[in-house]
């Protein structure tokens, strides 16, 4: 019963996120452009009326996924976040009244299918509610580590899809961090109250890695294409939060010949992600000069381009939560 609880948060945080995430991404496309890893992004965002509201509904999924994992194991939860995707197609096409084309339907149908199949073939389970300060150090310091190589790797690259995808993966990691730490935090509030909530340390290191993943994901929407960044963000959470779940918490997943069936699911899913982040409703026509070897100036004539057809082609794209995944 806690299981299908945990399954009906999930959704919800994802339907929740989709409808904030249009509106991120109609504001990342009004912000000044800038083809550097940008600080000041942040605070041209915070002035952006539509932005606020959007964190607003990320903040709403924040609290359906926090009631998830508080219900459910985090390699249950965080997969079913797949579904962002084809939620944030569907609040686009509805609300830009965007045609959505048969191939389009297709796609959704691909993500939905691998991840109900996926998770019955996984059949993720058991696990601890909380885990060890070891286990705590060793994943913070491989989580971190990578995030800094990948940034590092980021900024090295001009504006374009290379760039895009170290930024997005690095949001991925933080994002599938945020949800572990969250889960602990969940269990420390439901257990133990209030007051031991706020003199956890989970808590205040998932409120940190949520925000500096939340940096990171505004800066990868800025960086090239949708193409190159969503999958790396979407495929990327779900298998660092499986990667998570087992080897912080203990949970299980099943082996022998699921795993053959495991392995088709990821595989039809990263096609379904893939093809919807090519979506002319989430894409919006990629900018001109959103490949690798693009100048600033080819970059900030195109997505100069992009902003003054914003109420058009709206190029929306999942996560931006300062927790999740």
């Amino acid at each position: 019963m806690l299981i299908a609880v945990s399954l009906v948060c999930a959704v919800l945080a994802a339907a929740s996120n989709a409808l904030g995430n249009v509106m991120q991404r109609r504001a990342a496309l009004i912000v000044p452009q800038s083809d550097r890893f940008r600080v000041g992004l942040m605070w041209d965002l915070l002035r952006t009326p539509v932005w606020v509201l959007g964190i607003g509904g990320v903040i709403l999924a924040a609290l359906f996924q926090g009631a998830a994992l508080a219900t459910g194991p985090l390699a249950v939860v965080q997969p079913v976040f797949l579904l962002e995707l084809p939620f944030t197609l569907l609040v686009a096409g509805i609300a830009f009244r965007h045609p959505i084309p048969r191939a389009t339907w297709l796609s959704v149908g691909s993500i939905v299918v691998s991840l109900c199949l996926g998770l019955f073939a996984a059949a993720p389970g058991g696990g601890t509610l909380q885990a060890p300060v070891s286990r705590w150090t060793a994943v913070m310091t491989c989580c971190l580590g990578a995030m800094a190589v990948l940034c590092t790797l980021a900024v090295r690259r001009r504006v374009g899809p290379s760039r895009a995808a170290y930024m997005g993966l690095a949001a991925a990691i933080g994002y599938a961090l945020t949800a572990a730490l969250m889960k602990s935090s969940t269990d420390t509030l439901s257990r133990e109250g209030i007051a031991a909530f706020f003199t956890s340390w989970q808590t205040y290191a998932f409120a940190a890695t949520g925000v500096c993943s939340l940096f990171l994901l505004e800066n990868a929407l800025q960086s090239g294409p949708l193409v190159a960044s969503q999958p790396a963000l979407t495929l990327g959470d779900a298998l660092v939060s499986l990667t998570l779940g087992i080897t912080l918490y203990g949970e299980t997943l099943r082996g022998g010949w699921w795993l053959p069936l495991q392995l088709l699911c990821l595989a039809l899913a990263a096609a379904g992600v893939t093809r919807l982040s090519r979506n002319h409703t989430l894409s919006g026509g990629e900018p001109a000069g959103t490949s690798d070897t693009a100048t600033p100036a080819d970059h900030e004539a195109a997505t100069t381009n992009a902003s003054g057809h914003a109420a058009a082609h709206v190029r929306p794209t999942p996560r931006e939560t300062a927790t999740h995944s």
